[in-house]
């Protein structure tokens, strides 16, 4: 009863601290808006239709992009450590975050090639999501029908890697061959952006988000039994291809989804597993699933306030601000604990 106590507290507090930042985000930026008149335009009452606008069409947007964003790649990231059982998976290990790279590639390094109607159909402004998510379900096609045919998890990591390695190099060569415009535009893609989202944009992500979180708890049985090995697992009568298939679609669910909408983001899906482990000691994924996700909300909020530089008109990337902040208090945990948590 102790123990279920300490989770519920934990939980409590996650949830008053995630409450904080999407305030304190909502509240922070280039413009400056008195607190008062954040909570007026939430309510739909500001005194400044310039003020209502910017909260209701790019802050508040912004901050659930970061919820999910952060909750979706955190979510991955556990799921690919558990299943290939090695801390250093993360949610783009199986190549996912490269093939919509090559997606992106393609459309923007190739499209200024094509005219006509074609051409203005392709630079539309659905065009990148629509070609990172085709770049990474091509890569999920190929991924899933590896696993059909092997059987051991280390190997189908290795083959992961080589996906990725393989179309990252397609990348270089068409980026060799663009010029200094195209390129430049698909580089700030590969940054990584919160902002600028739509209302449907942010409804079709959210439903990426929550169909991955579904088929999380819903594999949450069967990560705890792979946790102790797959003689163990199979002796409880766990079917491992069939779970690794599952595993495999949600985290393309979640990850890819992300991808698609807000460019890779790195860090948060390698790292905040271990950070939650850090704090609370259990194996126990269905308490581990809920907490990664909230841990991973957090830390995308405080990320991306720190990257749009409140009361500046400069917006760093949110890319490099994951690791930048992320990767030294993750060093300061380990060092401090002296021991890795899995």
């Amino acid at each position: 009863m102790m123990v279920q106590k300490t989770y519920t507290r934990f939980f409590i507090l996650l949830s008053l601290l995630l409450l904080v930042l999407v305030c304190g985000n909502i509240s922070l930026g280039s413009a400056d808006i008195p607190a008062l008149e954040v909570f007026n335009s939430i309510v739909g009452s500001s005194s400044k239709s310039s003020w209502q606008y910017i909260i209701t069409n790019y802050r508040i947007p912004k901050a659930i992009t970061a919820i999910i964003a952060g909750g979706g790649l955190a979510i991955s990231g556990l799921l690919m450590q558990t299943l290939f059982r090695n801390p250093l998976a993360g949610p783009f290990v199986l190549g996912l975050s490269s093939g919509a790279s090559l997606g992106v590639a393609i459309l923007i390094l190739g499209a200024g090639a094509i005219s006509g109607i074609f051409g203005t159909f392709l630079l539309g402004p659905w065009s990148l999501v629509i070609a990172s998510a085709l770049g990474s379900f091509l890569v999920l096609l190929a991924v899933l029908a590896v696993t059909l045919k092997v059987r051991d998890t280390m190997a189908i990591l290795i083959i992961g890697l080589m996906f990725g390695s393989l179309t990252g190099a397609l990348v270089a060569v068409l980026s060799y061959f663009s010029d200094a415009e195209q390129l430049q535009q698909f580089v700030f893609w590969s940054f990584g952006s919160l902002g600028n989202q739509t209302w449907r944009g942010i409804s079709i992500v959210s439903l990426c988000f929550f169909v991955g979180l579904l088929l999380s708890i819903y594999s949450a049985k069967s990560l705890n039994a792979l946790l102790l090995g797959e003689n163990y697992a199979k002796s409880m009568g766990l079917k491992i291809k069939k779970n690794m298939l599952l595993l495999i679609l949600a985290t393309s669910i979640l990850a890819g989804g992300i991808t698609a909408f807000v460019g890779p983001i790195a860090f948060i899906g390698l790292a905040v597993p271990h950070l939650t482990r850090q704090f609370i000691k259990t194996s126990n994924h269905f308490v581990l699933i809920p907490a990664v996700a909230i841990s991973g909300a957090i830390l995308m909020l405080v990320c991306d306030t720190i990257a749009q530089l409140p009361g500046t008109v400069y917006t760093l990337p949110i890319n490099a601000i994951t690791s930048l902040i992320g990767a030294p208090v993750v060093i300061w945990l380990l060092v401090r604990k002296r021991k890795l948590i899995f």
